[in-house]
């Protein structure tokens, strides 16, 4: 892979009024890789986005989209850029074939109509009109068009908002069939999910700020396995032994007592037996028992969990 970034942000800082939105932020996207820029609203990622797309100019620092300036040069880096905006603007008497040629021709050497709707899965709705399509069907319509100029990188907001799992899943292997290609991919999404499953490194923005940031596995680590059972009735939570020297933590859910285990260094499994050998010693059922490894959810509420309450 080439080490020279296609995106390069350093020290990126934006302001409305006296509210800093964006502080100090600076990250690297390598060619050909998917980055994902994760965070609550009002953590400053579309902020970010707006800057390095062009359409905002930076209060300070430095920000370079294949070594140009997105905003005093945008000339010379927009041709070779995709975006698809959180809402796209489409014009909703146009068919979605009609839409395609509108747009091809602001496009330098755009791709074929039909080679494009074969792409994001449309080809049988060119003929019916924008305004007919689903919320699902809209958004592919948006990526289409972001498609058209073959971009070296591609933007992606939010992209698969209002589409069904079905759809959502083959977007995505539309994504990653871009990415193999060579395509620099800058995704934004609430689906952490989404970002899981496409990201080669990721960060994650609160107050203006990136808090965290690295591939899934890095960002996840360190984060800790669970479990958690309901306390059996009769049990008191004092009787609860400690798993490789960790309490249980005691919350509520459906009026009754849960207890989490956010286990250390021995590790899943180890520590799954030496509850399961207790309880069956004692002769006690564990309803409810889950037992899973820490997730990307998990980092983001802790990250961003002062903006979630």
């Amino acid at each position: 892979m080439p080490t020279t970034p296609a995106i390069r942000i350093d020290g990126l800082r934006s302001r409305y009024g006296d509210f800093e939105a964006v502080s100090e932020v600076s990250f690297e996207v390598r060619e050909g890789e998917l980055f994902a820029l994760l965070g609550t609203n009002g953590a400053g990622k579309t902020t970010t986005l707006e800057i390095i797309e062009g359409f905002r100019a930076a209060h300070a620092g430095t920000v370079r989209v294949l070594g140009h300036d997105p905003y005093r040069e945008r000339r010379a880096v927009r041709p070779s850029m995709g975006i698809m905006l959180q809402e796209g603007g489409l014009f909703a008497d146009l068919t979605v074939a009609e839409t395609l040629d509108h747009w091809r021709g602001f496009v330098p050497d755009p791709r074929g109509r039909d080679e494009t709707l074969g792409l994001v899965g449309l080809r049988d709705r060119a003929g019916v009109r924008a305004r007919q399509l689903s919320g699902g069907q809209k958004r592919r319509l948006d990526l289409a068009i972001a498609l058209l100029g073959r971009p070296r990188v591609l933007f992606l907001d939010e992209p698969t908002t209002g589409m069904d799992p079905e759809a959502r899943r083959a977007t995505w292997e539309v994504v990653r069939d871009l990415v193999a290609g060579g395509t620099t991919v800058l995704l934004t999404t609430h689906y952490l999910e989404e970002a899981e499953q496409l990201a080669d490194r990721l960060a994650i923005m609160h107050r203006g700020r990136i808090e965290v940031a690295g591939t899934v596995g890095e960002v996840v680590a360190g984060h800790g396995d669970r479990i958690t059972f309901h306390v059996p009735d009769g049990l008191g939570v004092a009787e609860l032994p400690a798993l490789h020297g960790t309490a249980a933590t005691i919350s509520v859910a459906g009026g009754r007592p849960l207890a989490t285990y956010a286990l250390g260094a021995a590790g899943l499994q180890a520590e799954l037996y030496e509850l399961l050998r207790w309880a069956d010693e004692r002769r006690i059922g564990l309803e409810g028992l889950q037992a899973r490894s820490a997730s990307l959810e998990d980092v983001f509420l802790r990250t961003a969990g002062g903006a979630t309450r």
